[in-house]
């Protein structure tokens, strides 16, 4: 059977979904650095299909970056396999990251405050409120193609360390579930105060409330971020992002060295038991390795299939 018509595993646990893939299938690092692909030269969609020939899932990051188009997304569902999913990594300007000016809309960067002018990035406050709405409708619309092919998975909204639990943010990420109404929506906090004990229980409670789904992480402990994993939505999300302290919050290093990291199986078999506890509360759950350094993530991703088919429903006999 060719690529382009095979998918990779589905483990079934506890009557969900539960797929494993990484956060990037281009990174520059793994297509030229590793034999992990077949060939070098191998085309955009060829990459794609390898790919889902040995992962159900993978997280789009390159939308972070730069919003994505109906046309690339159309793309991305025609290459890919009947089943597969893609989880989509909200805009920068999206969360209240820096953007780069240069890749917003022409006609959203005309709308620009005078006060941008000349910077290397701006942000939503740079922006009337009427554009910042039409930007993140424009990235809804952008996701169709994948919608309409059964295809999309979340959409990943990453909150920046300076995004703390207050009363304005708990409001920003009600209007983000409202502007992206009918759509899968995982948030993942990189401020460690939404899971101190005097917010956990409320964090936890709020985003049930508002259907978002709290994206579980692994990540170095000097993030001070938990390896909390509860479900807060129908469908549930884990990431690993290596446990390297002295990249993690590097301002210099590419995001592939950010994540240099290479987990031992017994580091992510204490996860088996975290992602069967989702899955029993939730209808699909996506493993997805962000140590995106060669082919850390390919490898990693792989390991974990094979942990958690320990605990995977048994296959009905056909």
């Amino acid at each position: 059977m060719s690529d382009a018509a095979r998918l990779g595993p589905v483990l079934t646990v506890h009557g969900a979904e539960v797929r494993v893939g990484t956060c990037s299938w281009a990174d520059r690092t793994l297509v030229r650095e590793t034999d992990w692909y077949p060939r070098r030269t191998m085309s955009a969609a060829e990459r794609l299909a390898h790919y889902a020939a040995h992962f159900p899932v993978v997280e789009a990051d390159s939308t972070y970056y730069r919003p994505p188009s109906r046309q690339l997304t159309a793309g991305w569902a025609e290459r890919s396999p009947a089943g597969f999913r893609m989880d989509v990594k909200a805009y920068s300007l999206m969360t209240g990251h820096p953007t780069k000016p240069e890749t917003l809309w022409p006609d959203i960067a005309e709308a620009l405050d005078p006060e941008a002018a000349g910077k290397r990035n701006v942000y939503p406050h740079h922006l009337p409120e009427d554009a910042v709405e039409e930007v993140w409708r424009r990235f809804a619309d952008a996701l169709a193609p994948l919608a309409e092919a059964g295809k999309l998975g979340a959409v990943l909204l990453q909150y920046p360390p300076w995004f703390t639990p207050k009363r304005a943010n708990r409001e920003e990420l009600a209007r983000a579930r409202r502007r992206l109404d009918g759509l899968a929506v995982s948030v993942e906090l990189r401020s460690p105060r939404w899971f101190g004990p005097d917010d956990l229980d409320r964090t936890i409670g709020w985003l049930a409330d508002h259907d978002l789904a709290l994206v579980a992480v692994d990540a170095p402990e000097v993030s001070g971020l938990p390896r909390t994993a509860v479900a807060t939505a129908d469908h549930a999300v884990v990431r690993f992002h290596g446990r390297s302290d002295d990249t993690w919050s590097s301002r210099t290093a590419t995001a592939a060295e950010r994540f240099r990291y290479l987990y031992d199986r017994r580091e992510l078999r204490p996860w088996v038991r975290k992602v069967a506890q989702l899955a029993e509360q939730t209808r699909e759950v996506h493993v997805l390795m962000n140590n995106c350094y060669r082919d850390h993530a390919v490898r990693n991703a792989a390991d974990m299939v094979d942990l958690l088919r320990t605990v995977a429903d048994p296959t009905p006999a056909v």
